[in-house]
């Protein structure tokens, strides 16, 4: 059986894990191929590392441990409103877990006192953008071109929103 906790600093190197088997899968055709094999678990792990340790995170990132493994995790940004990811290990994709992940952050969101939330997905990520609009996620308008962090490569994205609470 599945469970969701807050995730740990012990649990950087098995989000990493997670975070570029996914990216790996789901962007495929979608990010050049030289970039997607050349993600490192390694740096992940310590970007992730740092990013547990901090405080001000403390509760923001939920990981899924089936058969005691993490297979999937959430982040999410509780002063800004913001589900800022969703990865689950490919092998899981279809299985419902995603759907749990993100009914659980939609939930810490709307427990931080959040009215509304918003989301940044990958413009040519149409599975995502299938994913979040059968949970009711829509576009508002807003787009964005960045890069990755140290990285050549130019992400455009498109904001979602929904509303947590009805009227």
């Amino acid at each position: 059986m599945a469970t969701i906790r807050p995730a740990t600093v012990e649990d950087a190197w098995p989000i990493a894990e997670v975070n570029v088997r996914s990216w790996q899968s789901a962007y495929r055709g979608l990010l050049p191929e030289l970039y997607l094999r050349d993600l490192s678990v390694e740096s992940r792990a310590a970007r992730w590392q740092r990013v547990l340790a901090d405080p001000a995170n403390q509760g923001d990132i939920l990981v899924l441990v089936e058969d005691d493994s993490v297979v999937g995790f959430t982040a999410v940004d509780r002063i800004r409103g913001e589900l800022r990811a969703i990865y689950l290990a490919p092998e899981r994709w279809g299985t419902g877990l995603g759907r749990r992940l993100h009914d659980t952050a939609v939930a810490a969101l709307r427990e931080s006192g959040h009215r509304e939330v918003t989301l940044w997905v990958l413009d040519t990520n149409e599975r995502a953008q299938r994913f979040y609009a059968a949970a009711g996620w829509v576009p508002d308008g807003a787009t964005k071109s960045d890069t990755m962090p140290g990285e050549d490569v130019l992400l455009s994205e498109t904001r979602y929103r929904i509303a947590l609470v009805s009227g």
